[in-house]
Protein backbone atom coordinates (compact mmCIF):
# COMPACT_ATOMS: atom_id res chain seq x y z
CA UNK A 1 0.00 0.00 0.00
CA UNK A 2 1.02 3.13 -1.23
CA UNK A 3 0.53 5.44 2.32
CA UNK A 4 0.44 2.99 5.31
CA UNK A 5 1.24 4.30 8.61
CA UNK A 6 2.54 1.45 11.50
CA UNK A 7 -0.12 2.34 13.65
CA UNK A 8 -2.85 0.78 11.61
CA UNK A 9 -0.79 -2.17 12.41
CA UNK A 10 0.23 -1.74 16.03
CA UNK A 11 -3.59 -3.08 17.34
CA UNK A 12 -3.31 -6.40 16.02
CA UNK A 13 -2.84 -8.57 19.54
CA UNK A 14 -3.18 -5.01 21.35
CA UNK A 15 -4.23 -5.04 24.61
CA UNK A 16 -5.21 -3.25 27.75
CA UNK A 17 -1.53 -4.19 29.48
CA UNK A 18 0.20 -2.31 26.02
CA UNK A 19 -1.92 0.16 26.78
CA UNK A 20 -1.03 1.12 29.94
CA UNK A 21 2.62 0.23 29.22
CA UNK A 22 2.35 2.99 26.05
CA UNK A 23 0.69 5.64 28.30
CA UNK A 24 3.21 5.86 31.20
CA UNK A 25 6.05 5.51 28.36
CA UNK A 26 4.37 8.60 26.78
CA UNK A 27 4.36 10.22 29.98
CA UNK A 28 7.84 9.92 30.69
CA UNK A 29 8.89 11.02 27.29
CA UNK A 30 6.43 14.29 27.56
CA UNK A 31 8.47 15.35 30.50
CA UNK A 32 11.71 14.27 28.74
CA UNK A 33 10.77 16.24 25.75
CA UNK A 34 10.22 19.21 27.57
CA UNK A 35 13.42 21.04 28.62
CA UNK A 36 15.00 19.68 25.62
CA UNK A 37 12.48 21.26 23.47
CA UNK A 38 13.09 24.50 24.91
CA UNK A 39 16.47 24.25 24.68
CA UNK A 40 16.81 23.02 21.60
CA UNK A 41 15.02 25.98 20.12
CA UNK A 42 16.99 28.84 22.39
CA UNK A 43 20.35 27.51 21.08
CA UNK A 44 18.72 28.18 17.03
CA UNK A 45 17.78 31.56 17.58
CA UNK A 46 14.41 31.17 18.33
CA UNK A 47 11.68 31.55 21.42
CA UNK A 48 11.47 28.26 23.40
CA UNK A 49 7.67 28.27 22.51
CA UNK A 50 8.71 27.30 19.11
CA UNK A 51 10.36 23.87 20.22
CA UNK A 52 7.64 22.89 22.63
CA UNK A 53 4.67 23.62 19.85
CA UNK A 54 7.21 21.74 16.99
CA UNK A 55 7.53 18.74 19.98
CA UNK A 56 3.98 18.55 20.30
CA UNK A 57 2.46 19.15 16.66
CA UNK A 58 4.73 17.15 14.52
CA UNK A 59 5.33 14.76 17.63
CA UNK A 60 1.97 13.63 17.35
CA UNK A 61 1.87 13.92 13.27
CA UNK A 62 4.91 11.72 13.38
CA UNK A 63 3.55 9.03 15.64
CA UNK A 64 0.47 9.31 14.12
CA UNK A 65 1.62 8.68 10.09
CA UNK A 66 5.27 7.46 11.01
CA UNK A 67 6.95 3.76 9.88
CA UNK A 68 8.00 3.19 12.81
CA UNK A 69 6.05 1.71 15.78
CA UNK A 70 8.35 3.82 18.94
CA UNK A 71 9.99 6.31 16.97
CA UNK A 72 9.60 9.94 18.83
CA UNK A 73 9.74 13.12 16.42
CA UNK A 74 10.51 16.67 17.13
CA UNK A 75 13.29 19.26 17.66
CA UNK A 76 16.28 17.69 17.46
CA UNK A 77 20.11 19.27 18.26
CA UNK A 78 21.61 18.14 14.71
CA UNK A 79 19.39 21.17 13.24
CA UNK A 80 20.92 23.73 16.17
CA UNK A 81 23.42 24.95 14.11
CA UNK A 82 22.00 24.61 10.56
CA UNK A 83 18.65 26.77 11.72
CA UNK A 84 20.89 29.03 13.96
CA UNK A 85 22.54 29.72 10.55
CA UNK A 86 18.94 30.55 8.50
CA UNK A 87 17.58 32.61 10.88
CA UNK A 88 20.50 34.72 11.35
CA UNK A 89 20.91 35.36 7.86
CA UNK A 90 17.55 35.04 6.15
CA UNK A 91 15.08 35.72 9.53
CA UNK A 92 12.20 33.35 11.26
CA UNK A 93 9.65 33.83 8.27
CA UNK A 94 12.15 32.85 5.82
CA UNK A 95 13.15 29.76 8.43
CA UNK A 96 9.05 28.67 8.86
CA UNK A 97 9.10 28.55 5.13
CA UNK A 98 12.32 26.47 4.53
CA UNK A 99 10.92 24.22 6.97
CA UNK A 100 7.82 23.53 5.03
CA UNK A 101 9.63 23.47 2.17
CA UNK A 102 11.88 20.60 3.17
CA UNK A 103 8.75 18.75 4.55
CA UNK A 104 7.45 18.69 0.71
CA UNK A 105 11.05 17.53 -0.40
CA UNK A 106 10.75 14.60 2.81
CA UNK A 107 7.15 13.87 1.61
CA UNK A 108 8.56 13.44 -1.59
CA UNK A 109 11.73 11.40 -0.84
CA UNK A 110 9.43 9.08 0.61
CA UNK A 111 6.74 8.86 -2.64
CA UNK A 112 10.17 7.91 -4.37
CA UNK A 113 11.48 4.88 -2.26
CA UNK A 114 15.08 6.66 -1.49
CA UNK A 115 14.59 5.71 2.21
CA UNK A 116 16.69 2.37 1.43
CA UNK A 117 19.41 4.87 0.23
CA UNK A 118 20.44 6.07 4.07
CA UNK A 119 21.75 2.68 4.82
CA UNK A 120 24.57 3.32 2.54
CA UNK A 121 26.29 6.50 4.21
CA UNK A 122 29.34 4.82 5.65
CA UNK A 123 29.26 5.12 9.54
CA UNK A 124 32.77 6.91 9.06
CA UNK A 125 30.95 9.96 7.44
CA UNK A 126 27.96 9.86 10.03
CA UNK A 127 30.70 9.68 13.18
CA UNK A 128 32.47 12.52 11.78
CA UNK A 129 29.34 14.73 11.26
CA UNK A 130 27.74 13.92 15.36
CA UNK A 131 30.67 14.73 16.24
CA UNK A 132 31.09 18.15 14.33
CA UNK A 133 27.17 19.02 15.57
CA UNK A 134 28.12 17.81 19.09
CA UNK A 135 31.28 20.40 19.12
CA UNK A 136 29.12 23.01 17.66
CA UNK A 137 26.02 22.31 20.40
CA UNK A 138 29.10 22.83 23.01
CA UNK A 139 30.38 26.17 21.50
CA UNK A 140 26.83 27.89 21.09
CA UNK A 141 26.08 27.25 24.51
CA UNK A 142 29.19 28.71 26.46
CA UNK A 143 27.27 32.52 26.07
CA UNK A 144 24.58 31.35 28.84
CA UNK A 145 26.90 28.88 30.65
CA UNK A 146 28.90 31.65 31.91
CA UNK A 147 26.10 34.32 31.45
CA UNK A 148 28.26 35.88 28.89
CA UNK A 149 26.59 39.63 27.95
CA UNK A 150 26.35 39.19 24.18
CA UNK A 151 23.53 41.07 22.47
CA UNK A 152 23.63 38.64 19.46
CA UNK A 153 25.96 35.61 18.92
CA UNK A 154 27.67 35.23 15.39
CA UNK A 155 26.04 32.07 13.40
CA UNK A 156 29.85 31.72 12.20
CA UNK A 157 32.59 29.29 13.85
CA UNK A 158 35.66 32.21 13.98
CA UNK A 159 33.29 35.11 14.59
CA UNK A 160 31.25 33.56 17.51
CA UNK A 161 34.85 32.64 19.00
CA UNK A 162 35.94 35.90 18.69
CA UNK A 163 32.52 36.98 20.43
CA UNK A 164 32.91 34.66 23.44
CA UNK A 165 36.55 36.00 23.65
CA UNK A 166 35.51 39.77 23.61
CA UNK A 167 32.66 39.31 26.33
CA UNK A 168 35.26 36.83 28.71
CA UNK A 169 35.09 39.50 31.39
CA UNK A 170 30.97 39.89 31.51
CA UNK A 171 30.99 36.81 32.88
CA UNK A 172 28.34 36.08 35.80
CA UNK A 173 29.62 33.72 38.43
CA UNK A 174 25.94 33.19 39.34
CA UNK A 175 25.35 31.82 36.28
CA UNK A 176 28.20 29.67 35.95
CA UNK A 177 27.79 28.27 39.79
CA UNK A 178 24.18 27.32 38.54
CA UNK A 179 25.18 25.80 35.37
CA UNK A 180 28.01 23.74 36.85
CA UNK A 181 25.80 22.59 39.71
CA UNK A 182 22.97 21.74 37.00
CA UNK A 183 25.85 19.73 34.61
CA UNK A 184 27.52 17.95 38.00
CA UNK A 185 23.79 16.53 38.80
CA UNK A 186 23.03 15.49 35.26
CA UNK A 187 26.18 13.13 35.27
CA UNK A 188 25.83 11.85 38.71
CA UNK A 189 22.17 11.00 37.64
CA UNK A 190 23.67 9.29 34.39
CA UNK A 191 26.26 7.68 36.09
CA UNK A 192 24.11 6.53 39.16
CA UNK A 193 20.66 6.21 37.96
CA UNK A 194 20.06 2.60 39.04
CA UNK A 195 21.31 2.93 42.35
CA UNK A 196 18.58 5.56 43.22
CA UNK A 197 15.67 2.93 43.94
CA UNK A 198 12.84 4.92 42.92
CA UNK A 199 14.33 8.55 41.91
CA UNK A 200 15.86 6.46 38.98
CA UNK A 201 12.73 6.46 36.99
CA UNK A 202 12.95 10.66 37.30
CA UNK A 203 14.85 11.78 33.85
CA UNK A 204 18.00 13.53 35.05
CA UNK A 205 17.30 16.95 32.94
CA UNK A 206 13.86 17.45 34.69
CA UNK A 207 15.62 16.91 38.06
CA UNK A 208 18.27 19.55 37.56
CA UNK A 209 15.65 21.76 35.50
CA UNK A 210 13.19 21.59 38.31
CA UNK A 211 15.76 22.46 41.08
CA UNK A 212 17.53 24.80 38.78
CA UNK A 213 14.08 26.79 39.14
CA UNK A 214 13.22 26.54 42.09
CA UNK A 215 16.85 28.14 43.94
CA UNK A 216 16.49 30.81 41.48
CA UNK A 217 13.30 31.07 42.62
CA UNK A 218 13.93 31.54 46.08
CA UNK A 219 17.28 33.19 46.28
CA UNK A 220 16.31 35.73 43.66
CA UNK A 221 19.33 34.72 41.55
CA UNK A 222 20.63 37.56 39.00
CA UNK A 223 20.25 34.96 36.12
CA UNK A 224 18.69 35.39 32.83
CA UNK A 225 15.54 33.22 32.67
CA UNK A 226 12.82 32.48 30.42
CA UNK A 227 10.63 35.07 31.50
CA UNK A 228 13.47 37.94 31.49
CA UNK A 229 14.77 37.25 27.97
CA UNK A 230 11.42 35.81 26.66
CA UNK A 231 8.84 37.55 28.78
CA UNK A 232 7.86 33.45 29.09
CA UNK A 233 5.59 30.75 26.93
CA UNK A 234 2.09 30.95 25.67
CA UNK A 235 -0.28 28.97 27.91
CA UNK A 236 -2.01 27.36 24.60
CA UNK A 237 -1.05 26.12 20.89
CA UNK A 238 -0.64 28.95 18.46
CA UNK A 239 -3.45 29.90 15.70
CA UNK A 240 -2.65 28.45 12.76
CA UNK A 241 -1.16 31.33 10.10
CA UNK A 242 -0.49 31.50 6.42
CA UNK A 243 3.41 31.95 5.58
CA UNK A 244 4.73 34.77 4.15
CA UNK A 245 5.33 32.94 0.47
CA UNK A 246 6.75 34.80 -2.09
CA UNK A 247 9.13 33.72 -5.47
CA UNK A 248 11.90 36.22 -4.24
CA UNK A 249 12.41 34.69 -0.69
CA UNK A 250 11.58 30.86 -2.35
CA UNK A 251 14.12 30.82 -4.28
CA UNK A 252 16.93 31.47 -2.04
CA UNK A 253 15.31 29.18 0.18
CA UNK A 254 15.89 26.21 -1.62
CA UNK A 255 19.00 24.96 -0.78
CA UNK A 256 18.35 25.39 2.62
CA UNK A 257 15.45 23.38 2.41
CA UNK A 258 16.99 20.44 0.81
CA UNK A 259 20.01 20.92 4.13
CA UNK A 260 16.96 20.08 6.12
CA UNK A 261 15.40 17.30 4.68
CA UNK A 262 18.53 15.79 3.84
CA UNK A 263 19.48 15.97 7.54
CA UNK A 264 16.01 15.22 8.56
CA UNK A 265 16.23 12.46 6.35
CA UNK A 266 19.21 10.79 7.42
CA UNK A 267 18.84 11.55 11.73
CA UNK A 268 15.21 10.08 11.60
CA UNK A 269 16.23 6.91 9.45
CA UNK A 270 18.89 6.53 11.51
CA UNK A 271 16.94 6.47 15.23
CA UNK A 272 14.32 4.18 13.24
CA UNK A 273 17.15 1.74 12.98
CA UNK A 274 18.16 2.20 16.50
CA UNK A 275 14.94 1.56 17.71
CA UNK A 276 14.47 -1.55 15.62
CA UNK A 277 17.24 -3.17 17.20
CA UNK A 278 15.99 -2.00 20.59
CA UNK A 279 12.26 -4.25 19.53
CA UNK A 280 13.24 -6.21 17.34
CA UNK A 281 10.95 -4.89 14.47
CA UNK A 282 11.28 -3.37 10.98
CA UNK A 283 10.39 -0.07 10.36
CA UNK A 284 8.91 1.19 6.56
CA UNK A 285 11.81 3.88 6.21
CA UNK A 286 9.53 5.40 3.16
CA UNK A 287 6.75 5.68 5.51
CA UNK A 288 8.82 7.65 7.72
CA UNK A 289 9.78 9.58 5.45
CA UNK A 290 6.24 10.68 4.39
CA UNK A 291 5.35 11.50 8.14
CA UNK A 292 8.62 13.38 8.57
CA UNK A 293 7.11 15.53 5.49
CA UNK A 294 3.91 15.70 6.18
CA UNK A 295 5.01 16.95 10.14
CA UNK A 296 7.16 19.57 8.84
CA UNK A 297 4.82 21.06 6.44
CA UNK A 298 1.90 21.12 8.71
CA UNK A 299 4.62 22.54 11.91
CA UNK A 300 5.44 25.83 10.28
CA UNK A 301 2.31 27.19 9.82
CA UNK A 302 1.81 27.02 13.77
CA UNK A 303 5.60 28.86 14.76
CA UNK A 304 7.25 25.51 15.12
CA UNK A 305 10.93 24.93 13.87
CA UNK A 306 11.92 21.38 11.74
CA UNK A 307 11.66 18.44 13.60
CA UNK A 308 13.19 15.17 13.03
CA UNK A 309 13.17 11.53 15.37
CA UNK A 310 15.05 11.97 18.20
CA UNK A 311 17.46 9.12 19.57
CA UNK A 312 17.16 9.93 23.37
CA UNK A 313 13.63 10.28 23.39
CA UNK A 314 13.17 7.38 21.27
CA UNK A 315 15.60 5.62 23.47
CA UNK A 316 13.51 6.86 26.78
CA UNK A 317 10.19 5.39 25.00
CA UNK A 318 11.31 2.11 24.62
CA UNK A 319 12.84 2.02 27.96
CA UNK A 320 9.94 2.96 29.68
CA UNK A 321 7.88 -0.09 28.25
CA UNK A 322 6.47 1.92 25.03
CA UNK A 323 5.84 -0.26 21.51
CA UNK A 324 3.18 1.11 19.75
CA UNK A 325 2.62 4.59 18.20
CA UNK A 326 0.35 5.37 20.81
CA UNK A 327 3.08 6.26 23.28
CA UNK A 328 4.39 8.95 21.10
CA UNK A 329 0.79 10.54 20.48
CA UNK A 330 0.38 10.55 24.35
CA UNK A 331 3.97 12.12 24.62
CA UNK A 332 2.63 14.62 22.53
CA UNK A 333 -1.04 15.16 24.33
CA UNK A 334 1.25 15.40 27.51
CA UNK A 335 3.49 18.32 26.23
CA UNK A 336 0.09 20.49 25.63
CA UNK A 337 -1.20 19.35 29.11
CA UNK A 338 1.75 20.81 30.28
CA UNK A 339 1.73 23.85 28.31
CA UNK A 340 -1.75 24.79 29.00
CA UNK A 341 -1.15 23.68 33.20
CA UNK A 342 2.47 24.89 33.68
CA UNK A 343 3.29 27.44 31.54
CA UNK A 344 3.71 30.14 34.01
CA UNK A 345 6.34 28.11 35.77
CA UNK A 346 8.53 28.03 33.10
CA UNK A 347 9.15 31.98 33.46
CA UNK A 348 11.62 31.31 36.27
CA UNK A 349 13.75 28.51 34.25
CA UNK A 350 16.96 29.90 34.00
CA UNK A 351 18.88 29.68 30.68
CA UNK A 352 22.07 28.71 32.29
CA UNK A 353 20.58 25.46 33.41
CA UNK A 354 19.06 24.78 29.77
CA UNK A 355 22.89 25.69 28.91
CA UNK A 356 23.76 22.50 31.15
CA UNK A 357 21.58 20.91 29.52
CA UNK A 358 22.54 21.18 26.03
CA UNK A 359 26.11 20.46 26.52
CA UNK A 360 25.52 17.13 28.61
CA UNK A 361 23.65 16.50 25.20
CA UNK A 362 26.55 17.64 23.17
Amino acid sequence: MFFRPRLLDAFNGYNRTLFTKDVLAGLTVGIVALPLAMAFAIASGLKPEAGIFTAIIAGGLISLLGGSRVQIGGPAGAFIVIVYGIVERYGVPNLLLATAMSGVFLFLMGVFRLGTLVRFIPIAVIIGFTNGIAFLIGLSQIKDFFGLQIEKMPAQFFQSVHALYLAADTFNPMALGLACGSLALLIFWKLFQNRLGWFSHLPGTVVAMVLATIVTSVFNLPVDTIGSRFGGIPSGLPSFEWLPISWDSAQFMVVPALTLAILGAIESLLCARIADGLIHDRHDSNQELMAQGVANFVTPFFGGMPATGTIARTVTNVKSGGRSPIAGMVHALTLLVVVWVAAPLANHVPLATLAAILMFVA
